[in-house]
């Protein structure tokens, strides 16, 4: 409310802090947040994008003397912190020992201690290996005592785990929902007509499959889609209700051509929140038989377990997808748990991409960057000695030479970078790019008609689109060809130039074209994963501007990217249903 804001504002001018964070820190700590951050400054930690160096000057200013380094208040809101800025790398959790450590980087002169009082207070859940349930009833004696093995320096079992209740109520959820569609899965129809007629043996193995599991995996590259859709139109042919849902709207266009009935084809944003797909029965699940969920390492664990919480007994789940692609945006590693633990049946495509394109990115994902024979120029290598030229370069192919040598107009090119920021990161490409190919003077919020840019509506969500016009009630976009209204008040932070993306805004789409930039400052981003990412985001055609020498085939050449931390594989291996 404008009075909670009001108050938020003077208790900040009080501290010190800037004005601006009044509005999100009402929002975060609800109608009392004055007096909640009056009575404890740190809480302000709780606000995105506020640090703790940050909190600690409000704190001095607000609380004088009393303010120090161990005050169980500071303690217990940097506990916090950590875990939520973990979430936002994907770790659903984080070991005790890091977060000990972290802790004491930050001038906390007893971690253990600080560690024991946040777990007392519920800031955060400990869980030691091979647990299922959180040790609560141990948090008590866990901060009187510290003799609980959880956080006892030297006494510790090998995997102690801290985290967030909302990531482990997730994992919990979701770990019990996949072994109740496996349980409840029965034999519905005679799939075996349809596995004979199916295109490909993998096909057919993977409609097998299905017929016989409520849960099932299903990985492969790019090709390998045409495997799910050939499951979805066996499905319909029985007479049941099957629906592939997508991550990206590109995504849901590909699947739908590739589909008898494209009304089967929907992002798994549009049938969570009922906008695409059958809807929902009177008892509020998902009217489905069969779900499969494509861009499977897109999932992260909190849409999930709201997922498959709306899917009924007896319905059929697939997840498929590629799993050398980056994760999910979001807290979790579901796709890749649900691999490791095993947990259902697994069909692993035996079709392979295509064409330079797909023999380049198939020896990426096992670590070798192969020289390819490119006789149609399919694969371009353009080397660049800096970050300048590289942004000069990247004009040039997107503006002139693709178009030109291969046939692909500027508009279904696109330009895939590292990061950001930096000289050739994606604002200093957007930037170039607009000059060269929508010249104007930004008039809406920086954007102009016929520009190129991404909406996001929700964090990990891109939507690719084309500015039409502005008025009174915002930004007017064309969204692959579904009008989208961004209000000018969202506008500054949900849209952003498109010509240029990074790998992780990239995934579960696909172009004509696209244009990798590896410009020097970028070899410490380069892992396995992002190079295989951006390198099978095209269709036809793949130039990389190379200025990072022998950094791309170390990152190819060395393990995956970091991995998450994460509780959902433990808890599906101990589920009885878990198959080997």
């Amino acid at each position: 409310s404008t009075e909670a804001v009001t108050a938020v504002s003077a208790v900040l001018a009080e501290g010190g802090a800037p004005e601006a964070l009044a509005g999100p820190a009402a929002r975060t700590l609800g109608a009392q947040a004055a007096d909640v951050l009056r009575e404890d400054p740190w809480q302000l930690l709780a606000v995105a994008g506020v640090r703790p160096e940050q909190a600690d000057g409000f704190a001095r200013a607000l609380l004088g003397a009393d303010c120090g380094p161990d005050d169980e208040r500071r303690t217990a809101a940097l506990v916090g912190w950590l875990l939520e800025r973990a979430a936002l790398q994907g770790h659903t959790a984080l070991d005790a020992s890091a977060v000990r450590a972290a802790l004491a980087e930050r001038a906390v002169t007893d971690p253990e201690a600080a560690v024991q009082h946040a777990v007392a207070e519920g800031v955060v859940l400990v869980f030691q290996e091979g647990l299922d349930e959180p040790a609560d009833e141990g948090a008590e004696e866990l901060a009187e005592s510290g003799e609980q093995a959880e956080v006892s320096a030297g006494q510790e079992p090998p995997q102690v785990l801290l985290g967030l209740d909302r990531y482990a109520l997730a994992e919990e959820s979701l770990a019990d929902g996949l072994a109740r569609l496996v349980n409840a899965c029965e034999k519905d129809a005679d799939w075996s007509e349809p596995a004979a007629s199916a295109g490909s043996p993998s096909a057919a193995e993977l409609i097998r499959t299905v017929a016989a599991g409520g849960l099932v995996a299903h990985t492969g590259g790019e090709a390998a889609r045409a495997e799910p859709a050939a499951l979805i139109t066996a499905a319909r042919s029985l007479g049941l209700q099957a629906v592939g849902a997508t991550h990206s709207v590109d995504g849901r266009r590909r699947l739908a051509e590739a589909l008898d009935d494209p009304s089967a084809a929907v992002t798994l944003a549009g049938l969570l929140s009922g906008a695409e797909g059958p809807g929902r029965d009177e008892d509020g699940a998902i009217a489905v038989d069969l779900l499969v969920v494509l861009d499977a390492p897109q999932l992260d664990v909190e849409t999930v377990a709201i997922l498959v919480e709306s899917l009924a007994d007896g319905t059929r789940l697939v997840l498929s997808g590629d799993p050398g692609v980056l994760g999910s945006a979001g807290a979790g590693r579901v796709f890749a748990d649900v691999l490791a633990a095993r947990a259902c049946p697994q069909v692993v495509s035996r079709t392979p991409d295509p064409g330079p394109i797909g023999e380049l990115v198939s020896g990426i994902g096992i670590g070798e960057l192969n020289q390819v024979e490119a006789p149609g120029k399919e694969v371009v290598i353009v080397p660049v000695h800096d970050a300048g030229e590289a942004v000069h370069r990247t004009v040039q192919l997107v503006a002139d030479s693709v178009p030109r040598a291969i046939g692909v107009p500027s508009a279904d090119t696109q330009v895939i970078t590292v990061g950001h920021g930096g000289p050739a990161g994606t604002r200093a490409l957007n930037a170039a790019l607009k000059q060269r190919l929508n010249a104007g003077p930004g008039r809406f919020g920086g954007f102009d008609p016929g520009d190129r840019v991404v909406h996001i509506p929700t964090p990990g969500r891109t939507v690719p689109g084309v500015v039409v016009s502005a008025d009174a009630e915002g930004l007017h976009l064309d969204c692959a060809g579904t009008p989208v209204v961004v209000p000018q008040e969202r506008v500054e932070s949900s849209v952003r130039h498109g010509w240029a993306l990074s790998a992780h805004q990239a995934t579960g789409m696909r172009w004509p074209a696209v244009v990798v930039v590896l410009p020097g400052d970028a070899a410490q981003g380069l892992t396995r994963a992002w190079v295989y990412t951006a390198f099978s985001r095209g269709e036809r055609h793949l130039s990389v501007v190379h200025g990072v020498d022998q950094a791309l085939p170390r990152a190819v050449a060395q393990s995956l990217s970091q991995d998450r931390t994460t509780r959902l594989r433990a808890l599906l291996e101990a589920l009885p249903t878990a198959t080997v």
